[in-house]
């Protein structure tokens, strides 16, 4: 019986190619790849610094930690700073580009449009009344300057009388501007007296030369409605006499006034034996009557006292928003007789009743006194200071 035998070809052939040649490094057994894995593998190694002589390794112990730790920190190193994402050019004109705009909150296009106004009406009327809310605080706050002008003299009891109308204006609410004048010199003892009141002021001289008590007061008022003038001080006005009495509600009524504004005041009389009564007649804040008991003054077209009337403080240096017909400075008169500058002075600022406001509204209360209890020609200590205060009439036994 016949046997057929076949040859075997060999293991390791390499397979021929087009160009004639074998392709370098690649065979079917895989006797190159494993090569070059056990290359790879003993170069690692020895970058590692793992070796297979025992002596070697008990030379340098650190030696393989170290190297490690190098390699795996550059491996670390090297992909974090390879890029995996994709970045877009914020500078271009595509639309993807970075905002820092606040987006609206989601709102779930299934819900129903009560709903959705519902949500738009909550967010208006928060900011809406936010806004009130300031409006409100700032007109709170803003308030009309009160001038008071007040005119004083060294006498023995001037400092009783400055203190105390010191005490009431401290006693309003800011902004409060108390002009103090004085005549030829401002006094050691007024200045004193000033510093400790607590109230903000100013302390002027009137240099003209007065020869009457009647005259002293006019021109140290023009002196303080000059100030006012050229320093387009806005505020109310009032002539408010150191020897008078006021309430704390007159002031108070003062921001009340938009141009002139008037109130009965309480006098009593020069002779100190009875009280008389000097001011409008009101019929709501309109005025339509006078009080008065002195007929020697009927004559007068206004009847009013120096400590009765505030006006507004603009007509002095801005006539043209009144209208006033007058183009010489408002100011008080010396040339007329005592009693009859404040109508000479309210006939500059006001053409009739009709443009007065009556100060409380039915001016039905009265708010301030005129005493006339100073003592004329009386000495005074020199800086209140007694000198022989140790001397005694009476001693002890």
């Amino acid at each position: 019986m016949a046997s057929i035998r076949r040859t075997l070809s060999p293991v390791c052939h390499d397979r021929p190619y087009e160009n004639g040649g074998a392709h370098k490094g690649f065979t079917i057994g895989g006797t190159s790849s494993k090569h070059s894995s056990s290359q790879f593998l003993s170069y690692l190694n020895k970058l590692l610094g793992v070796t297979s002589d025992p002596k070697s390794s008990r030379r340098g112990p650190w030696r393989r930690p170290f190297y490690q730790f190098l390699v795996f920190f550059l491996l670390g190193f090297l992909l974090g700073l390879t890029p995996f994402g994709k970045m877009e050019d914020v500078n271009g004109n595509s639309t993807d580009r970075f905002s820092f705009e606040i987006e609206q909150p989601y709102v779930d296009e299934r819900l129903d449009d009560k709903k959705r106004e519902d949500v738009a009406v909550d967010a208006v009327s928060f900011v809406a009344e936010t806004e009130i809310g300031k409006t409100k605080e700032m007109s709170v706050v803003a308030r009309k300057l009160i001038i008071v002008i007040t005119p004083t003299y060294n006498r023995a009891m001037q400092a009783y009388y400055l203190n105390r109308i010191a005490q009431t204006l401290r006693l309003v609410e800011p902004p409060v501007l108390w002009i103090v004048v004085e005549g030829n010199t401002a006094s050691f003892e007024t200045s004193e007296i000033l510093r400790k009141t607590g109230v903000m002021y100013r302390h002027l001289v009137c240099k003209r030369n007065m020869t009457s008590i009647k005259d002293r007061g006019v021109h140290q008022r023009n002196t303080a409605l000059e100030h006012i003038e050229l320093h387009k001080l806005d505020g109310i006005v009032y002539f408010a006499d150191d020897d008078n009495i006021y309430s704390l509600e007159l002031f108070q009524s003062l921001r009340q006034i938009r141009r002139f504004g008037t109130w009965p005041v309480a006098m009593l009389a020069p002779s100190k034996n009875k009280a008389i009564l000097e001011g409008p007649v009101c019929n709501g804040s309109q005025v339509i009557g006078w009080h008065t008991n002195e007929k020697s003054k009927r004559i007068r077209r206004f009847h009013v006292d120096m400590s009765g009337f505030a006006f507004n403080s603009t007509i002095l240096w801005d006539p043209k928003r009144w209208r006033r017909p007058f183009t010489h400075p408002t100011r008080q008169l010396d040339t007329v007789k005592e009693g009859f500058q404040e109508t000479t002075f309210i006939e500059q600022v006001v053409a009739d009743e009709s443009e007065m406001e009556g100060v409380p509204p039915a001016c039905s209360r009265i708010l301030n006194w005129h005493l006339h209890l100073d003592a004329r020609d009386v000495p005074y200590p020199q800086g209140w200071l007694m000198e022989k205060n140790l001397e005694a009439l009476i001693t002890m036994k």
